[in-house]
C-alpha cells in the first residue's frame, strides 16, 4: 500500500505548479511593549507568518502578510499605534528570482558533473536532497579510511535519510563525538548547507581540518528530505515534515516540537494539524524524529556536543526550552556559547545572541536540543539559528551561501577546540 501512495505522491509533485506567494507581502515591525508583543502573537492562529522571534521589546520582528489579511492586519497596527514597514511589496516576486538563479547554477552543476564524472562541493546553490545523498555516499567510496555512511531511517515518503560519520582513527581510539543535523524544518535551506560544508572542511580541505579531526562527528545534514524536497518543487514556505495526519486534510508535524522530551507540554505548541507547530499524534512518531533519536542513542557513549542547525536569526541558544529553568549546566553552556560567538564577531563583525531559549525566546517543548540534553545527557546542547537573508528571511541570497557556511565553521571549530582541550589526556 505504502508504495502505491508514494507512487501517487510523486505523481502529484511532478505534475503540481509551485504554489504561488503573488500579493503576499513582508513586514517588518517594531513592538515597544510586551502587551504589543502579546496582541500581535495572536495573529499567528489566523495566518500571519512571523519569520523570527516574537518576544523582543523594539526589536525588529519581520512577518510575511497574505493578501487576504494585509488591510485587517494594517489597520490594527495602525490601531495599536505599532510601527511597520512593508520590506518585500510581493513575495511571489523575490522567489520567482531565486528559483531562476538556483535553477541555472543547478543545471550548471549537473553540466559539470557530466563533464567531470563527479560530483563536487558547490556552494553556490541550495542542493536537493538526491544531490546530498550522492555526495555523502561518494565521500565514502573516496575517502574509506575517514568516511563511513550509513542510513539513518527513511523519510515518511520513502526517501533515504543519511548520517556521515567522520573519523581520522576509524572510531576506535575515543575521541570526544560532536554530532550535527540540519533540515527538520524544511523552508530552512541554508541548514542543510552549513552542514554540508562542514562535511567538506572536515573530509576534503586537508589545510582546515587537522586541529578539527581532533574529535568524531556524526552528522546528518538533511533529517526531513520530503519537507525539504517539497520546498523546492511545491512549496517555498514549507516547514513541516510530509506525513498524513488521520481526520485532517492538512499534512506534515514540526519535527522539532515532536521528540520525546516533554512531549506536548506547556506552551510552543499546538494540538491543531494545520499549524505550523503541530506536535504530531504522539511522540517520536516521524520516522525523520526516530532517525536522528536512533542515532543519538547509538552515539551517546562519549557524545560531548549536540548541535541543530536551523536559520534564520543568528541565535545560538540552549536548554531548556519546555520550561523557563536553567539546564543543570547552564554556566558551561553559557560559557561555551560565548566563547564561539565572540570568534564569530572577531571574524565575520557577526554578533550571535545567546541564552537559554525559553527564557529569551518562548517556552516549545518537544525539540531535539531538549531531548539530547534530557534523554542522552548531553551537557553541551545547542540549537544553531544560522543567518538569514536580511529583509529576505528564509530566502537567503545564493551569493551569501559560502559566507554564512564559512562563519558557521569558525564557531565548530570553536567547538571542537573547546571539547579536546577539556576531554584531552
Amino acid at each position: 500500500m505504502r508504495s502505491c501512495i508514494t507512487f501517487l505522491q510523486f505523481f502529484v509533485l511532478i505534475t503540481a505548479a509551485p504554489k504561488s506567494y503573488k500579493g503576499y507581502q513582508v513586514i517588518i515591525m517594531i513592538l515597544t511593549d510586551h502587551n504589543k508583543i502579546d496582541m500581535v502573537w495572536q495573529w499567528h492562529k489566523r495566518g500571519i507568518d512571523f519569520w523570527n522571534k516574537v518576544n523582543f521589546v523594539n526589536h525588529p520582528i519581520q512577518a510575511m502578510v497574505p493578501p487576504h489579511l494585509r488591510e485587517t492586519f494594517f489597520n490594527f497596527l495602525k490601531a495599536h499605534d505599532i510601527y511597520y514597514e512593508v520590506i518585500i511589496p510581493d513575495v511571489e516576486i523575490a522567489f520567482l528570482n531565486e528559483r531562476k538563479i538556483q535553477n541555472k547554477r543547478r543545471q550548471q552543476a549537473i553540466y559539470d558533473k557530466e563533464i567531470t564524472g563527479k560530483i563536487t562541493a558547490n556552494f553556490s546553490y541550495f542542493w536537493q536532497p538526491d544531490e546530498i545523498n550522492e555526495y555523502l555516499l561518494t565521500l565514502a567510496i573516496d575517502y574509506p579510511d575517514l568516511v563511513r555512511v550509513q542510513k539513518a531511517g527513511r523519510s515518511y515518503e520513502g526517501r533515504d535519510i543519511y548520517v556521515i560519520k567522520i573519523s581520522s582513527s576509524g572510531f576506535y581510539r575515543p575521541k570526544p563525538k560532536i554530532f550535527v543535523d540540519a533540515g527538520i524544518h524544511a523552508r530552512e535551506w541554508i541548514a542543510p548547507m552549513a552542514a554540508l560544508y562542514l562535511i567538506y572542511e572536515l573530509v576534503q580541505n586537508e589545510k582546515n581540518n587537522i586541529d578539527m579531526l581532533d574529535c568524531d562527528w556524526i552528522i546528518i545534514p538533511c533529517v526531513n528530505p520530503d519537507g525539504y524536497q517539497y520546498s523546492h518543487d511545491i512549496d517555498r514556505m514549507w516547514r513541516k515534515t510530509r506525513s498524513y495526519n488521520e481526520g485532517s486534510s492538512c499534512r506534515g508535524v514540526d519535527g522539532n516540537r515532536n521528540y520525546n522530551y516533554f512531549w506536548d507540554y506547556g506552551t510552543g505548541v499546538s494540538t491543531d494539524p494545520c499549524a505550523e507547530n503541530f506536535l504530531g499524534p504522539k511522540p517520536n512518531s516521524e520516522p525523520e524524529v526516530q532517525a536522528v533519536a536512533n542515532q543519538l542513542e547509538e552515539e551517546a557513549n562519549g557524545l560531548r556536543l549536540y548541535i541543530s542547525y536551523h536559520s534564520f536569526g543568528n541565535w545560538l541558544i540552549y536548554p531548556w526550552a519546555y520550561e523557563k529553568i536553567f539546564h543543570p549546566n547552564y554556566i558551561e553552556l553559557d560559557h561555551v556559547a560565548r566563547l564561539v560567538s565572540t570568534e564569530i564577531y572577531k571574524m565575520t563583525g557577526r554578533a550571535y545572541t545567546i541564552g537559554n531559549t525559553a527564557t529569551i525566546l518562548y517556552p516549545a517543548s518537544g525539540g531535539s536540543d531538549d531531548y539530547a540534553a534530557g534523554v542522552h545527557h548531553v551537557n553541551l546542547s545547542y540549537t544553531l539559528e544560522l543567518t538569514g537573508g536580511n529583509s529576505n528571511g528564509f530566502d537567503l541570497p545564493l551569493d551569501e551561501i559560502i559566507n554564512v557556511c564559512m562563519e558557521n565553521f569558525i564557531g565548530m571549530r570553536t567547538f571542537a577546540n573547546y571539547l579536546v582541550k577539556k576531554y584531552s589526556k
